[in-house]
């Protein structure tokens, strides 16, 4: 990073990438919660917890890059309306609340009933574990609140951080610069938010030598093909009227990144997960779901930095050691703090309570 190239892969990958890997939240509590698919269950806590570590991390990334951390807070009270990166900001900084406010359930659940406070503290215990009461009984009665907004506000920013390519001109290359970018943005957030349930579901599996859940993330398979269909429908229909597949030809970074990004991120897996035998072999699912990941995670790094070059640049941006060091320790962090969650609080294992249990905060058609 330098005064020609203001951003790298901090941006690229641990914001941009971060936030569109993170979307398995929205997702599933969509599907779970206000469609009422009761078996999709189980995998919500799941991927609720990986986009509220997702969006943490995202939030301390913004911290990191913009280098004056401690104007992390200006957004808040000084609002501008007409700025897209405005709207991704309070987007974000609401979004990360409500996530952690869908999470409190868990933690509720974790410990009524099994307050148990060293020495004086245990004077506590009681009224501790009432005010725990208290939160799940309101909880239970607000939650469709929260799962809504938390929807919604996916949505605007997932298509906003498009916009703020659009706003770019020029400065992206053509094979990437379109009007509809907001859409793409959120289409495609859409489409990795299941692969990436499936991805982090098969590793949480293998780590903790739990039996996959084969029949769900197959049908989550099945459910991410049309979503692919669509996505690369539209990404290719506008290609065609804006006639920027000539750009194809030239065989340059740009077209070759292009085409590793919708041969290996959007056909070959989508023709993957139309067979049968890809949905029932935990092998096969797996790298059809990490390659729509690494499609994605390709079509942000893509955006943010192979398709945009600043106006007063001189020659190309590499990141340097300690950007890589940054990104690769988040990283180990987030999978370090996802691991002692799921110890910890009742994530993947659901209490024996049965299908009433899961359909608890579902919202009620």
């Amino acid at each position: 990073l330098n005064n020609q190239y203001p951003w790298g892969i901090w941006i690229g990958i641990d914001v941009a990438g971060g936030v569109a890997l993170a979307a398995g939240g929205f997702t599933t509590a969509a599907l779970g919660h206000v469609m009422h698919r009761e078996e999709f269950h189980a995998i919500v806590r799941p991927a609720l917890l990986t986009a509220m570590l997702g969006y943490t991390f995202v939030g301390i990334g913004v911290c990191i890059d913009i280098g004056r951390y401690y104007y992390i807070w200006h957004p808040i009270f000084m609002w501008n309306g007409t700025s897209a990166l405005f709207e991704v900001g309070i987007c974000v900084i609401i979004y990360i609340h409500v996530l952690y406010i869908e999470f409190l359930p868990v933690v509720t659940e974790r410990f009524i009933g099994r307050v148990d406070l060293p020495g004086t503290l245990a004077r506590f215990n009681g009224r501790i574990d009432s005010l725990l009461r208290l939160l799940d009984r309101g909880l239970s009665r607000t939650m469709f609140v929260f799962i809504i907004a938390g929807v919604v506000l996916s949505t605007l920013h997932q298509s906003s951080l498009g916009t703020l390519m659009v706003i770019a001109g020029p400065k992206m290359h053509p094979l990437w610069q379109t009007p509809i970018l907001p859409l793409l943005f959120l289409l495609s957030a859409v489409s990795v938010g299941f692969p990436m349930v499936i991805v982090e579901s098969l590793l949480a599996a293998r780590s903790f030598g739990l039996k996959p859940e084969m029949e769900i993330l197959s049908k989550l398979g099945r459910l991410t093909a049309p979503l692919l269909g669509l996505y690369l429908a539209v990404k290719i229909g506008d290609m065609f009227i804006r006639e920027t597949f000539v750009h194809l030809a030239t065989f340059n970074t740009a077209s070759v990144m292009f085409m590793l990004e919708v041969l290996l991120g959007v056909v070959l897996p989508l023709r993957m997960l139309m067979s049968r035998a890809v949905l029932k072999s935990p092998p096969l699912l797996f790298t059809a779901a990490a390659l729509v990941v690494a499609g994605v995670l390709l079509n942000r790094v893509n955006n943010f930095l192979v398709a945009y070059t600043p106006a007063y640049s001189i020659g190309s941006y590499h990141p340097s050691f300690g950007e890589f060091s940054v990104t690769v320790g988040f990283i180990a962090i987030l999978v370090l703090l996802y691991r002692a969650a799921v110890m910890i609080f009742p994530v993947i294992s659901l209490p024996d309570r049965g299908a009433s249990a899961r359909a608890k905060y579902s919202i009620r058609g």
